[in-house]
């Protein structure tokens, strides 16, 4: 008789199997002309299984989004530990932040994985529980507050509300590029850096200790 680990494990395994089938027949044939048979096919479990899983075709399309939304967050993560961990300097912040915030236009906003998940919420809006559905919600704004948080106890940043400058700072970088050129990707655009860097220099003022 296989033991709970070994269930568990396997259970993991189809059910990655299906969100990796799910997601390349609703981005080749859409949500409509996808059936749930098709998506058991590809994953090679049995559609019952799907439905165990999933319960629909709907709840399995915001499962393939909000899958594709983690795996961002994580780059985010990633990132905010790579570029803004161990600053001791205010004279270190601006060459960090603008370094956070040309990896996060490449590693991420240049992604296969970004570039799905903008396709599929496009495409598929009406089969999601809201329109403008974000599967990150605001974890990213909410990851870059805590770092924000713990500049201001290091006496870096003077940030009386994270959050909010966190919002800001997104605002000034990724939001003027994006109001400005359409597309915040540094890796198709030259022009995205110097509105980053920019960005970058007008939160300081605001926010840096003196």
């Amino acid at each position: 008789m296989p033991t709970t680990k070994t269930l568990r494990e396997g259970s993991t395994r189809k059910r990655a199997a299906i969100l990796s089938a799910a997601r390349e027949l609703f981005l080749a044939d859409g949500f409509d002309r996808t059936s749930v048979d098709a998506v058991a096919a590809r994953a090679e479990v049995s559609k019952r299984t799907v439905y165990d899983y999933f319960g629909d075709k709907q709840t399995l399309l915001q499962a393939v989004v909000d899958a594709i939304g983690q795996s961002l967050i994580t780059t985010i993560r990633h990132t905010l530990d790579d570029t803004l961990t161990d600053l001791t300097e205010v004279a270190d912040l601006e060459d960090a932040l603008v370094t956070f915030s040309m990896r996060i236009a490449t590693d991420m906003l240049d992604s296969a994985e970004y570039a799905t998940l903008q396709r599929l919420v496009r495409a598929e809006s009406g089969h999601l529980p809201h329109r403008g559905y974000n599967s990150m919600a605001d974890t990213p704004d909410e990851a870059l507050a805590e770092r924000f948080a713990a500049f201001a106890a290091a006496g870096l940043l003077d940030v009386p509300d994270p959050r909010l400058a966190a919002d800001q700072f997104i605002a000034l970088t990724f939001g003027v590029a994006l109001d400005r050129l359409g597309s915040a990707n540094a890796a198709e655009d030259t022009r995205v850096r110097p509105l980053v860097v920019e960005g970058v220099r007008t939160f300081l003022r605001a926010y840096r200790t003196m």
